[in-house]
C-alpha cells in the first residue's frame, strides 16, 4: 500500500490557513517575520502563531514554522532568545536552513523536529545522508532536480522524509540564493526582504558602447516587432550557414524597469542568448501520481503573499490529484483546468521533466485552456438566502459562475444581483464593492469564479 503523501500549504495568514485546512491540506506553513524569508506581508507574530498551532492541533493537522533565513551575526546573537516561546507552543517542526542555527536548536531543543529548507539547495543523496547524521528530519529537496534524480535520493535514502515543490514561483538563482533585490533597493532576499526584482516590467532601449567601455543610450525602442524582428534574425543566421554569429548579438542594450523611469541599465547578449529574468510559474499536477508511488513524504505548494482564492484553489486541485494517486486512480487531466484562473505568469514543470513529447504537449495544453476563469469574489455573509460577496473582480448577471466551496463545487448562471440596499443591479464593478446574489445556506464561505 502506498504510503500517505502530506499535501502542504502555505498560510500567510490565518484566514488562509483555515482555507488551506477546509479545502484539503494536512499541514501549513507560516514563518515569524524575524527569521523567516517573508517579513513582508506577514501578520505572524507570536499571537497569531499561537492561535495557529492550537487550531491545527483541534484539527489533527500539522503547523510548521519556518525560520529559514541565513543571519548575519546580530540575528544568531537573538535567535535562540527569540525562539523560546515559538518552542514552548510546540510546532511539528521548524523548517530552518543555516547549519549554525540549525546546531544552536539541536543542542537547545533535541526533541524539535527540524526540517531542511530548499534554501539549503539539497540536491543528491550524499547531502541527505549527511543532514540524516546530525538529527534533520525531513529534507525539502532543490527544484532544481528531476524526477530520475527525486526517485534516486528516496531509495538511496529510505528512512529520510522528503519533501518536494510541486506549484508556486519559481526562482531564477537557486533556490532564493539571489543577490537582484539586495542589488537594486539594498532589500536582501536572505533576510526575508526580497522585492522580486526579477520579476518587474522591464523595457528595452537600443545603446552603444565607446572607446572607453561606457554604455550610452542612444534612443527608446518605439513600436518594435518581436515577431518581425525574429523572423528576419531567423533568416540572417540561414543565410550565412547558420553557423556565424549574428551581428545583432554584439549590440549593447539597456533596459528600464516601468516604475524607475530614467534608471537605464545595460544587459548584454552573448553566444547563448539574452537573458530577461522572468521565470514561468511551476506546475507540477501531473507529476503528482509519480512521486506519491515513489513515496514523497510531503508535497508543498508556494505562496505565502498569494491571494485567499490561490490557497484554496491550489489546496482542492491537488488534494483531488494526491487522493486519485493514493487510490490507484489515473491522474485525470481536467484538474490542469482549474489552476488556469489563478494569476500566474504561465506555467512550466521546472525541471522535472526535460523534453516532453508532442503528445503529452497537446494533452497538458488542451486540458488546460477547456475552462478558464476569473475569482470574482468572496462570500462574507448569507442571509434568507440572499449571499454578501465583497467584490474581487468585475462580474454581471448572465455570467456563468462557478461556486468554490471545501463541499464541491458547482457551476451556476447568476441571473439576480442587488446593492446592499436591496436594489436590482446588474453589473458588479469590482474591488472593493459588495453585492448580494441568491445562494443557498450551504455555500457559507465559498468562492466565487466567473468562466471565461
Amino acid at each position: 500500500m502506498t504510503k500517505k503523501t502530506e499535501l502542504l500549504l502555505p498560510a500567510g495568514s490565518l484566514e488562509k490557513m483555515r482555507a488551506a485546512y477546509a479545502f484539503g491540506a494536512d499541514a501549513v506553513y507560516a514563518g515569524q517575520p524575524r527569521y523567516s524569508l517573508r517579513a513582508r506581508n506577514n501578520e505572524f507574530r507570536l499571537p497569531q502563531i499561537e492561535e495557529g498551532i492550537q487550531e491545527a492541533r483541534a484539527q489533527g493537522k500539522k503547523f510548521y514554522v519556518t525560520s529559514n533565513l541565513l543571519p548575519h551575526n546580530g540575528k544568531v546573537k537573538t535567535y535562540l532568545r527569540d525562539m523560546e516561546p515559538i518552542i514552548a507552543m510546540q510546532p511539528d517542526g521548524l523548517i530552518m536552513a543555516d547549519p549554525g542555527l540549525i546546531m544552536l536548536v539541536r543542542e537547545k531543543w533535541p526533541e524539535v523536529p527540524v526540517h531542511l529548507s530548499v534554501q539549503a539547495n539539497t540536491m543528491n543523496y550524499a547531502s541527505v545522508k549527511f543532514w540524516q547524521s546530525v538529527g534533520v528530519k525531513r529534507i525539502i529537496l532543490s527544484r532544481e532536480l528531476s524526477l530520475d534524480e527525486i526517485e534516486e535520493i528516496r531509495q538511496q535514502c529510505p528512512e529520510m522524509e522528503l519533501e518536494v515543490f510541486v506549484h508556486g514561483a519559481l526562482c531564477i538563482a537557486y533556490s532564493g540564493r539571489c543577490l537582484l533585490s539586495g542589488y537594486f533597493n539594498r532589500r536582501d532576499a536572505n533576510q526575508g526582504t526580497c522585492t522580486n526584482a526579477c520579476r518587474w516590467n522591464y523595457q528595452t532601449h537600443n545603446a552603444t558602447e565607446d572607446d572607453s567601455g561606457d554604455v550610452k543610450l542612444i534612443q527608446p525602442l518605439q513600436d518594435f516587432d518581436f515577431s518581425k524582428e525574429d523572423t528576419e534574425q531567423a533568416q540572417a543566421f540561414a543565410a550565412c550557414g547558420g553557423s556565424a554569429r549574428h551581428p545583432a548579438a554584439d549590440q549593447v542594450y539597456l533596459i528600464e524597469e516601468a516604475t524607475r523611469p530614467g534608471e537605464l541599465m545595460p544587459i548584454m547578449e552573448d553566444e547563448h542568448g539574452t537573458y530577461i529574468m522572468n521565470s514561468r510559474d511551476l506546475r507540477a499536477l501531473e507529476h503528482v501520481e509519480r512521486l506519491v508511488k515513489m513515496g514523497i513524504d510531503s508535497l508543498k505548494i508556494e505562496g505565502r503573499t498569494k491571494s485567499l482564492y490561490y490557497v484554496a484553489r491550489t489546496a482542492q486541485t491537488y488534494r483531488a490529484a494526491i487522493d486519485d494517486a493514493l487510490a490507484g486512480r489515473p491522474f485525470n487531466p481536467t484538474l490542469l483546468a482549474d489552476l488556469e484562473g489563478l494569476a500566474n505568469r504561465g506555467y512550466t514543470d521546472g525541471f522535472y521533466q526535460r523534453h516532453h513529447a508532442e503528445e503529452y504537449q497537446n494533452y497538458l495544453r488542451g486540458h488546460s485552456e477547456a475552462k478558464r476563469s476569473q475569482y470574482v469574489g468572496e462570500v462574507i455573509g448569507l442571509e434568507q438566502g440572499w449571499a454578501t460577496v465583497a467584490v474581487k473582480n468585475h462580474f454581471e448577471v448572465g455570467d456563468q459562475v462557478e461556486i468554490i466551496h471545501p463541499s464541491g463545487n458547482q457551476i451556476v448562471p447568476l441571473v439576480q444581483m442587488q446593492d446592499l440596499q436591496g436594489q436590482g443591479i446588474t453589473v458588479a464593478a469590482g474591488s472593493p464593492a459588495q453585492v448580494r446574489i441568491p445562494l443557498g445556506e450551504q455555500y457559507r464561505g465559498a468562492l466565487l469564479a466567473r468562466l471565461l
